[in-house]
């Protein structure tokens, strides 16, 4: 494994690899062994931002993705949703750290006809083995052998006793919606996009005057990450090998990463599945500062026994109280923050609990095990004797303000309640497409991570710069360099080193209206398939 071929470190030489104009690992990906052994009901991504599509001012649109590393040729199957689990989306408005709304998704899968799509065979009638017997193009189309239904309730106050209302179709006032089939391929669905754009609904909202969309489907993965080599022990020189992303001239980190999609193992070559919200902003709002607290769990029933004669309607049965069994907010919390022994405890917790993993993040181990790994490194190579390259700053006050309070003055609630979510500032105006910045809040774009998140922000690079200290230094906030006062520079000796994992994202590469994530990469053709993944990221 290459170690560092050298340090930027503040107040040196070195200085040409410092931060430029802002910017830090996958997201919650198969973080925990016992959610991995259930992708169903694995949630990978939360994002939550103002929305930004034309004419969508006034709306916050939020995500949920789920089922991680689909193949786009996943057959015949593909990925459904799990029929015997509430998908949820709380939002906290007050900073309580309790769900003050709920958006809880279940879905139903039905055989047309109770059979299927069936043939007669030699004067025999049976199933076919597929989900489909001839190009799909509608909903409920005839073609299709399964169809996927969901059903959306907004539940006040508390998920298990608040009062729960129905969501319902704007048009026609139906309580059931339909899922798209994946995109399996051309020959299957010729013109996806037209397809699953007829599974964007218009809904009413019970107390909203306004209504919002909702959209439940497969879309490509859009969070970057270069997975394999990062998991394996940091396997290249995690900073930037060019004096600026994108340069091309070799003249920033000597040995460092460059940017480059071939870096990343998600973005053009897997799908995941998305659960997505367009609502009113002051629908969400509350009584509270305009900041919003986001996040997302998943719940199946505590008893799960197998039958020994299974069938489509019943493979299992399932009984007693809904029991977490996974959560998502800010990204790489599970991932690379709590300790294994905890993970799935973490994946159980409510954020009301998030006191007893704080440890975590006020003394992290993550950045202490990048020091492990590439200290003795850089002082061999740079005849330095380094004590630490991690922040010694103890606790990490920036930290805790990045994962479990949100920033004084950008994202803080009213009322501040320590526990880990998304924290989205509703006042802070969002950002159109093409003038988004890719490291959110330290390139000076209020509008991005770690204020809210959107699918454009490259969260691995600014986590794991974070991590490594960034907070520490001066920030520009609206064009000022600020001072967080979170920790001093003194503590933080790489602080402005421009890590990066070499896999980039922008809001360029995805698109510009609700639901945001691009299509599906398709199952068929390959040289489709080769054509996404060989299409180069946007600066």
């Amino acid at each position: 494994m290459s170690g560092f071929k050298g340090l930027a470190l503040a107040g040196t030489a070195c200085m040409l690899f410092a931060l430029s104009s802002g910017a830090a690992m996958a997201s919650s990906h198969r973080e925990a062994p016992n959610i991995a052994k259930m992708p169903k009901v694995d949630n990978t991504d939360v994002y939550a931002f103002q929305s930004y599509e034309a004419g969508k001012t006034g709306m916050t649109t939020i995500i949920a993705n789920f089922i991680p590393d689909q193949s786009p040729g996943g057959g015949p199957n593909y990925y459904t949703m799990d029929p015997d689990a509430l998908y949820q989306i709380h939002i906290d408005n007050n900073g309580d750290a309790k769900e003050d709304l709920t958006y809880s998704f279940q879905f139903t899968n039905t055989l047309q006809n109770g059979t299927g799509i069936t043939l007669n065979v030699g004067g025999t009638t049976n199933a076919i083995a597929l989900r489909y017997a001839g190009a799909v193009a509608k909903p409920q189309d005839p073609n299709l052998a399964e169809n996927e239904a969901y059903t959306l309730t907004q539940i006040t106050g508390d998920q298990r006793s608040g009062t729960r209302a129905t969501v319902t179709n704007a048009s026609g006032g139906g309580s059931s919606f339909t899922k798209p089939l994946d995109n399996v391929g051309n020959k299957t669905v010729p013109q996806y996009n037209a397809y699953a754009n007829q599974f964007i609904y218009t809904i009413t909202i019970p107390g909203c005057s306004t209504p919002g969309r909702a959209f439940v489907g497969q879309r490509e993965e859009a969070f970057a990450i270069n997975l394999g080599p990062t998991f394996d022990l940091v396997n290249y020189v995690p900073i930037e090998g060019d004096s600026a992303p994108f340069a091309g001239d070799g003249k920033g980190f000597p040995g460092g990463i460059t940017q480059s999609r071939n870096n990343d193992d998600l973005v053009g070559k897997k799908n995941v599945t998305s659960i997505a919200l367009e609502i009113p902003t002051a629908c969400l709002t509350g009584s509270g500062n305009g900041v919003i607290g986001v996040w997302s769990t998943v719940n199946l029933p505590q008893a799960r026994a197998l039958t020994p004669a299974p069938t489509y309607d019943v493979p299992s049965y399932s009984g007693g109280a809904y029991v977490q069994v996974s959560r998502l907010g800010m990204p790489l919390v599970n991932e690379l923050v709590i300790g294994l022994k905890d993970k799935n405890l973490f994946n159980a917790a409510a954020p009301t609990q998030d006191s007893a993993l704080a440890g975590y993040v006020t003394n992290p181990t993550f950045p202490a095990l990048l020091d492990a790994l590439f200290r003795q490194a850089v002082n061999s190579t740079l005849g330095t004797s380094f004590t630490n390259l991690a922040p010694t700053n103890f606790p990490r006050n920036d930290l805790v303000a990045a994962f479990l309070t949100g920033i004084k003055g950008l994202n803080q609630m009213s009322t501040v309640t320590a526990s880990e979510m998304i924290r989205l500032n509703t006042a802070v105006p969002p950002t159109p497409q093409a003038s988004q910045q890719t490291y959110g809040v330290v390139a000076d774009d209020l509008a991005g991570f770690p204020n809210g998140r959107r699918p454009g922000d490259d969260v691995t690079d600014i986590v794991l710069r974070v991590a490594m200290g960034r907070l520490c230094y001066p920030v520009p906030i609206k064009g000022v360099q600020t001072d967080l006062g979170l920790c001093k520079p003194a503590d933080a000796s790489t602080g402005q080193v421009a890590y990066t994992d070499g896999a980039p994202i922008s809001a360029r590469d995805l698109m510009a209206t609700f639901p945001y994530l691009n299509a599906p990469i398709p199952g068929s053709p390959r040289s489709a398939r080769d054509a996404i993944a060989a299409m180069p990221a946007q600066q």
